[in-house]
C-alpha cells in the first residue's frame, strides 16, 4: 500500500510541479551553470548506498558533509541556493528516487554516506529496514535543529507507528512547515 501511495503521489507532484521543475532548472543553469542536479551519496534501506538527486544549491568546491556542519556555510551557497533550501524546492528531484523505489515520500531522511554515527544508530534501532523519505517525522519535529540522538528517537517512533494516516499527517505538516520556514538552515 505504501509503494502505491508513493507512486501515485509522485506522479501527481510531477504533473503539478513540472513547470516549476523547468523554471528552477533554467534559473540554476543560467545563473550557476551546470550541473543543475547534485547527486549525493546517501544511505538507503538495509544500508545500501544510492545517489539522491537535489537541485544544486552549493558551489562546486563545497565539502561533502552535512550542511549544518559547515563553519562558513555562506561561502558555499549559490545565489539561488538560499531560497531553494528555505523553500525546500531543492528537494523536488528526489521524486525520481521515489519512482525508482530507492526512497519513499515519507520515511527517515537518508543520511549522507559519511554520517557514520547516525547510520550506526539507525541500524541498531532497525530504522534502516524502512526506505528513506523525502520528508519524515524528524523533519517536522526539528529538522536541522535537533541532535542525532533525537533524530533517531523520532525516526524510531515513525517506524514503530507507521500508518498511511501518519504519512498523510507528515505530508500536511511538512507543507505547513515549509510555508512557515521553520527549522531550516
Amino acid at each position: 500500500m505504501k509503494r502505491l501511495f508513493d507512486i501515485f503521489t509522485s506522479l501527481i507532484i510531477l504533473l503539478l510541479f513540472f513547470p516549476l521543475y523547468l523554471l528552477i532548472f533554467f534559473i540554476i543553469w543560467f545563473k550557476d551553470g551546470m550541473p543543475v542536479i547534485h547527486w549525493s551519496k546517501r544511505v538507503g534501506r538495509k544500508r545500501k548506498i544510492f545517489s539522491m538527486p537535489k537541485f544544486r544549491t552549493m558551489s562546486f568546491n563545497s565539502p561533502d558533509v552535512a550542511t549544518h556542519l559547515l563553519k562558513n556555510f555562506e561561502d558555499y551557497i549559490t545565489p539561488n541556493g538560499k531560497f531553494l533550501r528555505k523553500s525546500s524546492l531543492d528537494e523536488l528531484p528526489q521524486i525520481w528516487s521515489v519512482l525508482l523505489g530507492e526512497m519513499s515520500i515519507v520515511g527517515p531522511r537518508p543520511a549522507l554516506h559519511n554520517q557514520d554515527k547516525l547510520t550506526e544508530l539507525r541500524e541498531k534501532n532497525y530504522i534502516l529496514e524502512f526506505k528513506p523519505g523525502i520528508t519524515g517525522w524528524a523533519q517536522i519535529n526539528g529538522r536541522d535543529n535537533i541532535s542525532i540522538l533525537k533524530k533517531v528517537e523520532l525516526d524510531k517512533y515513525y517506524c514503530s507507528n507507521w500508518s498511511i494516516y501518519l504519512d498523510i499527517k507528515i505530508i500536511l505538516l511538512t507543507i505547513y512547515k515549509i510555508f512557515k520556514k521553520n527549522d531550516i538552515s
